[in-house]
């Protein structure tokens, strides 16, 4: 019967019992089994003292997968109770790219741990560190199947065999010439079809997506997503064969881009939230410019409401519609933000002009705006049975959704064009802006046609 059919509680307390027996050859014969997403939960479960017996049980290369799973955290943890010989088997058996990812997040010396390290394994991952943070270079790994062009498919089979075991991927095999350029790419499908004599650059594919080591990490993932790929080569500026970045790091990139345009989206420094050890004094010294430029644009709201303070009080009812007219602004601009900085990400917005993006929102934001009008309308005649009051109110609906999807779509656009991340263009921001000029608009109709009311 397998692992699956199995009940995991009943499995678990089986490992827990091994555990606390000093059975190693019950423990290893049962957490042997389990995937590796699996034996770290198990291990994650335990208390300290029983995660070194776990270590103690396993070898450096058997605890490795475990230890790939782990956050920085846990991984430091356990790199200061282990012995350094250990460490240093271990650190032999982890993958380049995530073993940089944690030597340049976690606070451990570096020099000393890469000099325990197999003087070959060291220099890879001395070679990965020295790339700029967030580029190809630095998320990508060494450990690849690269083929001569030359060579025959009885003799790839040859050396996949002798050294695929080390490499990330075997689904791509990658084609380079005596310089090490990279010349084609043979997929694991085609090797399996091929006949033993046939020459590698006879049938690889010369149609091969790369990116450059110095290309920003999410247009990486963007090329990934785009050609549907396991795994992409990054080359030099010579076309020369440096790496490859796998799936799963994407997978990684797209989850972290995605953490850092919310927390810009919310008009906080992406480091304030990644920093663990933060302090008071710093986070208030990052977070106070923002909050000064909302602060200020909040006068102007407070300013605008004072300057048409003799509309309010002439017809004191306007006040019971602000709060939904300001409402409306923002969230119709959060809304158009939002639209745009995806399609922006996803380079919808560079293909077609300015004009017809912003055309598109205009749209769609008289729209919402005419549904809105109409059923506040009807509970603004049926409140107040006064027809222009219902005329202000609704007409500011209108002019306001419109206006509010134009602005939530234009500043971050401008913000783009000039190089600006355009989720800095924030949610607080644009709500804002949106509630200023709401306001105007309401108060502006509602003094044109006081007479009327």
């Amino acid at each position: 019967m397998s692992f699956l059919q199995l009940d995991k509680d009943v499995y678990y307390e089986d490992i827990y019992t091994a555990i606390d027996n000093n059975d190693r050859t019950t423990f290893r014969e049962l957490y042997l089994k389990l995937h590796d997403r699996d034996q770290h939960e198990l291990f994650d479960s335990l208390y300290p003292e029983k995660k070194q017996k776990i270590a103690e049980f396993l070898t450096p290369q058997e605890f490795s997968e475990v230890f790939e799973w782990m956050d920085v955290e846990a991984q430091e943890l356990v790199v200061q109770s282990l012995s350094n010989e250990y460490v240093a088997e271990m650190f032999n058996h982890i993958a380049n790219d995530n073993l940089v990812e944690y030597l340049t997040q976690s606070d451990s010396d570096q020099e000393a741990l890469l000099a325990m390290m197999d003087s070959e394994e060291s220099r890879r991952v001395r070679e990965l560190l020295s790339y700029a943070e967030d580029t190809a270079g630095s998320i990508m790994t060494k450990e690849y199947i690269a083929i001569h062009h030359e060579q025959t498919i009885d003799e790839v089979m040859v050396q996949l065999r002798e050294v695929g075991h080390d490499a990330e991927t075997i689904y791509y095999l990658y084609v380079v010439n005596d310089e090490n350029h990279l010349v084609g790419v043979l997929s694991l499908r085609d090797l399996l079809l091929a006949e033993k004599s046939d020459i590698v650059k006879e049938i690889m594919s010369t149609h091969v997506v790369s990116a450059r080591i110095d290309q920003d990490q999410e247009d990486v993932a963007k090329i990934i997503q785009d050609y549907d790929l396991l795994a992409i080569p990054v080359l030099s500026h010579d076309s020369r064969m440096q790496g490859i970045v796998t799936v799963d790091d994407i997978i990684d990139v797209i989850e972290e881009e995605a953490v850092e345009d919310f927390i810009e989206f919310a008009a906080i420094k992406p480091d304030d939230s990644d920093d663990k050890e933060v302090t008071a004094l710093r986070a208030a010294k990052q977070r106070t410019p923002w909050i000064l430029i909302l602060l200020i644009l909040g006068l102007l709201t407070s300013g605008v409401i004072g300057y048409f303070e003799h509309t309010l009080e002439s017809v004191v009812v306007l006040a019971a519609f602000i709060p939904m007219i300001m409402g409306t602004a923002g969230n119709i601009g959060t809304q158009a933000l939002a639209v745009t900085v995806k399609n922006i990400s996803d380079n919808n917005v560079s293909s077609q002009p300015i004009f017809q993006t912003v055309r598109e929102e205009l749209v769609s934001g008289s729209i919402i705006g005419i549904i809105l009008a109409l059923i506040l309308a009807i509970v603004s005649l049926i409140l107040y049975q006064n027809l222009a009051l219902m005329v202000i109110v609704s007409l500011s609906m209108v002019l306001v959704s419109i206006m509010s999807a134009v602005v939530g779509t234009t500043i971050p656009i401008l913000f783009d064009k000039f190089n600006i991340d355009p989720a800095v263009a924030s949610g607080p921001f644009i709500t804002t802006i949106n509630d200023i000029f709401g306001l105007v608009v309401y108060f502006m109709i509602a003094t044109s046609l006081l007479h009327y009311l």
